[in-house]
């Protein structure tokens, strides 16, 4: 069994994707500590060539609250629609537009207010749109003592899913030792993520967008093939 564990983002890029592929089964964190500086409610989408950022106004509460007890502001449908609309007329002659914008706009007008489970139904429907059929695991869900942290919850999520192999993303290499994995007899390897360049427009490539940039641009086949280019290290 092998496993990776991310925070929930909303329209990740490739990489998260990738991660999800990887593995046997991915767990998704939901009593994780919100960010602002994460990526729970906001994305990058090309807009006249630019990388230009969107977010989901969210009800103003404690910064401390995990990201299953925050909820979309009051009026966030308003910005939303302003959201969908920016999509729509930034991708209008994409190749791929009529297959992924649908798709896009209904899970942008979900009716979910709570902001966990509105990122929940987005991985959800991109997972099964990108034909990836990897088992998704909340987090709280699972029987271990939520109060740890850091590498000491990571390995006591592998050892309740009896995994002997955990995928982290690359960035995680500051932070997890892969001796103190092996002793609870876990192999840790990180996920290095190659990039590919596709053609956007008449544009400069601009990496590392939301997957709704990769969805209008390149069919479910060429996703799919992105999927697995990827190394272990």
């Amino acid at each position: 069994m092998t496993i990776a564990i991310m925070q929930p983002y909303l329209f990740p890029y490739i990489g998260y994707w990738q991660l999800i592929h990887a593995v046997d089964t991915f767990v998704v964190y939901d009593n994780i500590e919100f960010s602002k500086k994460g990526w729970f409610h906001r994305n990058n989408i090309l807009l006249n060539g630019e990388k230009t950022l969107f977010s989901i106004p969210l009800k103003k509460d404690s910064d401390y609250l995990d990201v299953i007890d925050r909820v979309l502001a009051d009026d966030a449908d308003k910005q939303i629609h302003k959201i969908i609309l920016q999509i729509q007329n930034a991708y209008r002659k994409a190749p791929y537009f009529n297959d992924a914008f649908p798709l896009i706009k209904d899970i942008f007008n979900s009716n979910e207010k709570n902001l966990f489970y509105y990122i929940h139904n987005s991985i959800l429907q991109i997972a099964e749109y990108l034909e990836i059929d990897t088992p998704i695991v909340l987090s709280s869900s699972l029987d271990i003592d939520h109060r740890l942290k850091g590498e000491e919850k990571v390995i006591a999520i592998n050892k309740a899913l009896h995994s002997g192999r955990y995928i982290n993303a690359i960035g995680g290499q500051a932070l997890y030792d892969k001796e103190r994995f092996a002793a609870a007899g876990i192999a840790l390897n990180f996920i290095n993520s190659e990039i590919a360049e596709y053609k956007q427009f008449d544009n400069a490539f601009v990496s590392h967008l939301s997957i709704t940039d990769i969805m209008m641009f390149n069919s479910k086949g060429q996703i799919k093939e992105m999927l697995s280019r990827y190394t272990l290290i």
